[in-house]
């Protein structure tokens, strides 16, 4: 048998399971991050991930996570579905809060400004993250979609 490519791995990757704990889990991944200069290695190797860092929209502190993305354009566009659970994200509700964020894709970190895509811009952006129609299946809210752009 031969070798596995790493874009083989990074596509059997792909299909893992949902973890357990994934509070742990995203600690581990932005560790990982951001020890690798803004590389993701092991299991996230090659997925179309970013960190979103929020403020709290109660408490004022910085809150992380690892989110999907897709882009249209110059804009990165982001799912609020948490695995298709009755309420959005608590990232969500820190954005509406409070929309300047900062993203890790790459080793430079960068602000954001947030907003929700309005109804007329659904159909087009949601082409940028085609795993929403399956996401929307695991809830019966409307799964916000949440355009990222550089402020």
């Amino acid at each position: 048998m031969s070798e596995k490519t790493e874009q083989e791995k990074a596509q059997a990757g792909k299909s893992m399971a949902m973890p357990s704990d994934m509070k742990a889990f995203n600690a581990k991944v932005i560790a990982d991050f951001r020890a690798n200069h803004g590389q993701f290695t092991g299991p996230m190797a090659g997925r179309g991930v970013l960190i979103l860092t929020t403020t709290g929209a109660r408490s004022g502190k910085a809150r992380t996570a690892v989110l999907g993305y897709g882009r249209a354009g110059d804009r990165l566009v982001v799912i609020a579905s948490d695995n298709g659970a009755p309420a959005a994200p608590a990232w969500y509700h820190n954005l509406l809060a409070r929309p300047i964020a900062t993203v890790e894709l790459g080793p430079e970190p960068f602000k954001v400004r947030a907003r929700v895509a309005k109804p007329e811009e659904r159909d087009e952006l949601a082409k940028a993250v085609p795993y929403l129609a399956q996401q929307q299946t695991l809830t019966k809210r409307e799964i916000p979609i949440v355009v990222l752009e550089r402020s």
